[in-house]
């Protein structure tokens, strides 16, 4: 009896903290972009996406982009995305800034996932300031993964790139 309540101790000591890092919201959206904005953020734009904007996101993602048009908000030379991408099993929020075509910042919004949740940490978002697409679709730079939490590392990865992408299209689009 003594080694079955020993155990359901460990048990629930350690399932606790999982239960409680599992869905997590760190930030609402609408505050990363409020804090983007320094309070005053710019009235949301669609980017519609085309037939070839969705095949080079499905290249990028390995699936289907979902919807129809992405909500972005953009400043001049700045945008910032809110965008999803399954990890193992469940969304993780990401939001992501992007300024003269490079990355200004990176932050996980919401994670549903049990575990990779280390991904939300400076130590690893920081890795892609100032990162930028090459000629291939990649970014310019490697990412470091994090031990555990690889599918969750793979995510957001994809959603920087996509993000570039997207970006790339708007000034794309404001340079005609």
């Amino acid at each position: 009896m003594k080694q079955i309540l020993k155990q359901l101790v460990i048990l629930l000591t350690c399932a606790l903290p999982m239960a409680l890092v599992h869905g997590a919201v760190y930030q609402e959206p609408s505050e990363f972009v409020n804090e983007t904005f320094h309070g005053k953020p710019p009235s949301p734009n669609a980017l519609w996406l085309t037939p070839e904007l969705r095949e080079q996101m499905e290249h990028i993602l390995g699936h289907a982009p979902s919807g129809m048009r992405v909500r972005y908000w953009q400043d001049q030379e700045r945008t910032t995305w809110i965008l999803d991408e399954i990890g193992k099993e469940l969304p993780i929020t990401t939001g992501i800034v992007i300024d003269h075509n490079g990355i200004e910042r990176v932050r996980v919004l919401i994670f549903r996932e049990s575990r990779g949740w280390e991904v939300r940490h400076d130590f690893f978002t920081d890795q892609f300031r100032g990162a930028r697409m090459n000629n291939k679709g990649d970014l310019d730079r490697n990412i470091d993964g994090i031990s555990g939490a690889t599918l969750s590392v793979r995510a957001v990865e994809k959603l920087a790139r996509v993000a570039l992408l997207l970006n790339s299209k708007i000034t794309e689009s404001t340079k005609k």
